[in-house]
């Protein structure tokens, strides 16, 4: 998987050795084309109120989560147990991220922006996603004719997200009153027999479509079969983001190399 952490700004500290948290020391990292002179260590530069903004991106995908604030406490819990700790300005407390929603974020790695008053992390986000609202981001209104709206892309995204909460909360239901409990209560080969069926009538779809220039019928053939495979990766403790994160990992990349990639691997795999 492609490394975004290099894909940050040049001028950039990371947290590098544990001493107590007023003298933590956050050394430069060696990068090329840096353009003038910066200090090797650096401190936080804590606001008036002794608190840090934080800029929470999903270290896979390079995807802003949310932003957040430290105050020392925070930061040295984040930095010691790896889960990450904000402080809440309404609350005038520590809090854990997804302490009570389990959308928890564990830290991967933190950087400090070059005059020390803004920390980076980078973090694998898990659960529904960061923002409250139960998206996968706290950033998604976009300017539009004078105003901020909503965007279809980002509703679009919440909508896989939704599914598989829901999909994930129906597993426990009742099989008489849930068609997706049925099929968990049915297992593994019950869902994936769907899913061939599902497969099946997407190419006789497909080919309908083509023959009568008509795609309605294809494409929701087509929903069903993802319906049927998101079900599937609900029922292995999967959902759609560890997808996503394949199809990001192979971005950039010849799909003929990587088939074969896989394909050399797979043998080497067997002679193993």
């Amino acid at each position: 998987m492609a490394d975004h952490r290099w894909q940050l700004p040049v001028k950039c500290a990371i947290y590098s050795q544990s001493v107590t948290t007023t003298g933590r020391v956050w050394h430069t990292v060696a990068m090329a084309d840096i353009t003038s002179t910066v200090p090797d260590t650096l401190s936080p530069n804590w606001n008036e109120q002794g608190l840090l903004p934080v800029i929470a991106q999903e270290a896979d995908t390079g995807e802003v989560l949310m932003l957040a604030w430290m105050n020392a406490e925070a930061l040295e819990q984040t930095l010691t147990s790896g889960e990450v700790t904000y402080w809440s300005r309404s609350r005038q407390s520590l809090w854990r991220k997804g302490a009570k929603s389990g959308n928890t974020q564990h830290l991967v790695s933190a950087c400090l922006d070059c005059d020390g008053d803004t920390l980076l992390l980078q973090v694998k986000q898990h659960g529904a996603g960061a923002c409250h609202t139960g998206r996968r981001t706290c950033f998604f209104y976009h300017p539009e004719d004078g105003s901020w709206r909503l965007s279809e892309d980002d509703c679009r995204d919440d909508l896989l997200t939704a599914l598989d909460k829901v999909l994930a909360e129906r597993k426990t239901a009742s099989p008489e009153s849930s068609y997706v409990a049925a099929l968990n209560a049915e297992g593994l080969n019950k869902i994936l027999e769907k899913i061939g069926e599902e497969a099946t009538e997407v190419i006789l779809a497909a080919k309908d479509s083509a023959e009568k220039d008509d795609s309605d019928a294809l494409v929701s053939e087509v929903a069903d079969l993802w319906f049927h495979t998101m079900v599937m990766l609900a029922h292995l403790e999967l959902d759609h983001t560890d997808v996503l994160n394949v199809l990001d990992a192979r971005m950039g990349l010849s799909g003929l190399a990587e088939k074969a990639a896989r394909k050399g691997h797979n043998a080497a795999s067997q002679d193993a």
